[in-house]
Order: structure tokens, then C-alpha cells, then sequence
């Protein structure tokens, strides 16, 4: 099965890429669940391309990080640059998550404390999933492969 937590963490973020795509399909009502604002509810509501689009980037993003998670893990082949890439995504997510309880403290009307604390809670959760299994493949992902 390879590195149990970079399976974990490969997984987590394929589960966020699918509720993003949840958001395009079922639209302002999983935005609003979801806290992306209420600008983005509405603009979904109102049929524009724009949430769509910014939520199908989001999409891409979370599913290539699974994907090098999984590399990471030994489950698919090296991809390029998996040390780095496992670095930069553990590196996004603890950083997401640390924003995410800043804003909830100085700015936290935009989507309001809870949104921030339970994102964050959950960006850090995850990320650090992605540094434990990191660490635990680090000799398994030698620099000749990158």
C-alpha cells in the first residue's frame, strides 16, 4: 500500500477536489455551505463562468496533489520533482492553515470565525498527514528521481 499517510493525505485532498466540484454542479447553495463567500454564492446563482472557472482551477490544483501523494507513496509511478512537490503542498497547506487562524482573530466578518477555524483546523490536519509521510518517505524519494 506503500506510505499509510501520504495514502491518507492523497485522499483527503481528492475529497476536497470533489466537494469542489460538488460546488460547480449543485452551485450557490454548496458555496454558501462551503464558505466561499457570498459574492461567489450569488455570481453562481446568477449563472456567471467565474465561479465555475475559479473552482475548476481549485479542482486541478487538489487533484495533483493527490496525485504526487500518492507518488510520494509508492501507490503510482515517481512523478517529477515529488520531494519538492510533497514540500510545496505540505508547505500550502500548514501555510493555509496558519492565514486561516490569523483572519479568524483580525478580520473574521468575510466568512465569519467558524469558517476560518474549522478550514484551518482542517488545512492543518492535513498538512500535517503530508509532513509525517513525508518525512517517513523522505530516504524512499532520493534526489535521483527528481
Amino acid at each position: 500500500m506503500g506510505n499509510l499517510l501520504l495514502v491518507i493525505g492523497a485522499t483527503l485532498s481528492g475529497l476536497a477536489a470533489l466537494l469542489h466540484v460538488g460546488c460547480i454542479v449543485f452551485g450557490a447553495s454548496w458555496y454558501r455551505f462551503f464558505g466561499a463567500g457570498e459574492r461567489m454564492a450569488q455570481l453562481a446563482a446568477t449563472g456567471s463562468w467565474r465561479p465555475a472557472f475559479i473552482t475548476t482551477f481549485m479542482v486541478l490544483v487538489l487533484s495533483a496533489w493527490s496525485l504526487y501523494a500518492l507518488s510520494g507513496a509508492g501507490v503510482i509511478p515517481r512523478l517529477p520533482l515529488v520531494r519538492l512537490g510533497l514540500c510545496v503542498i505540505t508547505g500550502i497547506y500548514l501555510l493555509r492553515a496558519v492565514a486561516g487562524f490569523w483572519l479568524a482573530m483580525v478580520a473574521p466578518g468575510r466568512n465569519g470565525v467558524a469558517f476560518w477555524c474549522w478550514s484551518s483546523a482542517i488545512c492543518l490536519a492535513i498538512g500535517v498527514v503530508h509532513f509525517v509521510g513525508t518525512w517517513q518517505a523522505w530516504s524512499g524519494l532520493g534526489r535521483a528521481a527528481d
